[in-house]
């Protein structure tokens, strides 16, 4: 196998989520759809009230899981979604969630 073959047979977005997202137990539920579709990364809030997500895995299911943030947990109000895609590295082995 060629040295990191793997990662360009990968997909990873950096994403910004804005809305009602906070305190609706948005990253519980990003982490649990994230674990589903087998993608690693994290989910994080951050002080202005956003919710950050890196995401790294099968283009599919990150797509799969970027159309979710657009949806959210039950009780979020997602108002936009901005994201950017990064390459592919070998720095993730799972998907938490990051307190900071």
């Amino acid at each position: 196998m060629i040295p990191g073959e793997d990662e360009m047979q990968q997909k990873r977005i950096h994403a910004i989520v804005r809305g009602r997202v906070q305190g609706v137990w948005f990253r519980d539920h990003t982490l649990k759809e994230a674990r589903r579709l087998g993608l690693v990364g994290w989910v994080r809030n951050r002080i202005d009230g956003t919710v950050e997500v890196l995401a790294q895995g099968e283009p599919e299911k990150v797509d799969a899981l970027l159309a979710w943030l657009h949806e959210g947990s039950p009780l979020a109000e997602v108002e936009q979604v901005d994201w950017t895609e990064e390459p592919a590295r070998d720095d993730l082995s799972l998907f938490t969630v990051l307190y900071s």
